[in-house]
């Protein structure tokens, strides 16, 4: 599902983010990438929906150099992939339901079709009283599970997710995990990007340590589960 082979990220004037990256992600993976603050996991994630490009090596998504892609293939990849970041990134604006609607309708699906699809998908994650409420008016833990509804929405190969639990309390972070391990029992590729070491402790995956920008470690995923 995922590949990097010796990539490396140099941000403008010397600074590397990441220095030879060997990484291979096999479909139905939940990977944690673990690391201080710095440690290049939010490039990594970058790189993997090309929101940033690699300044060497290469980066394989599905099947695909993501480097080579168009316009249009750089579309394509995105509407494989859900993105679930720690400040949610919802529309004050918009309710809830419309919140995730949006993310179907941007890549083709049709209204009615995109609506019936984020209600069912808020009310699997317990929001079935909360759809016409607009963030603000939501728990951090509410608007995650909106956020991840969101990320859900167009039926994800695989799910990318950036310190989802570095606004939220102890208890809502492992709700928040659990969803996340919904997913993968479903068959979706996972990774999520966290230095809490307490998650890696409680959720035994896969771990990818990354520490100045190499990969410095980790540890394989434990049979137990979650």
């Amino acid at each position: 599902m995922v590949h990097l082979f010796t990539v490396s990220k140099i941000y403008p004037p010397s600074y590397p983010a990441l220095t030879d990256i060997q990484l291979d992600i096999e479909k139905g993976e939940f990977v944690f990438l673990s690391g201080p603050s710095g440690a290049g996991k939010t490039t990594l994630l970058k790189l993997l929906f090309r929101e940033e490009e690699a300044t060497d090596g290469q980066v394989v998504v599905n099947g695909r150099n993501v480097a080579r892609l168009s316009n249009k293939g750089v579309a394509r990849l995105r509407q494989e992939i859900g993105l679930v970041f720690q400040d949610f990134r919802l529309l004050a604006r918009l309710t809830a339901l419309d919140n995730v609607a949006l993310a179907a309708e941007v890549v083709g699906m049709a209204r009615r079709e995109s609506r019936r699809k984020a209600f069912h998908l808020l009310r699997e994650l317990g929001l079935k009283d909360r759809h016409n409420a607009k963030p603000p008016a939501l728990s951090g833990g509410e608007q995650q599970r909106v956020a991840i509804a969101r990320a859900l929405v167009n039926d994800p190969l695989l799910v990318l997710a950036d310190e989802p639990t570095g606004n939220l309390d102890p208890e809502m972070a492992d709700e928040t995990m659990r969803l996340f391990a919904q997913m993968h029992q479903r068959g979706t590729t996972v990774v999520v990007a966290t230095h809490n070491t307490g998650l890696l402790e409680r959720f035994h995956h896969r771990v990818v340590l990354l520490q100045q920008g190499r990969v410095a470690g980790g540890r394989k995923e434990c049979p137990a589960g979650v």
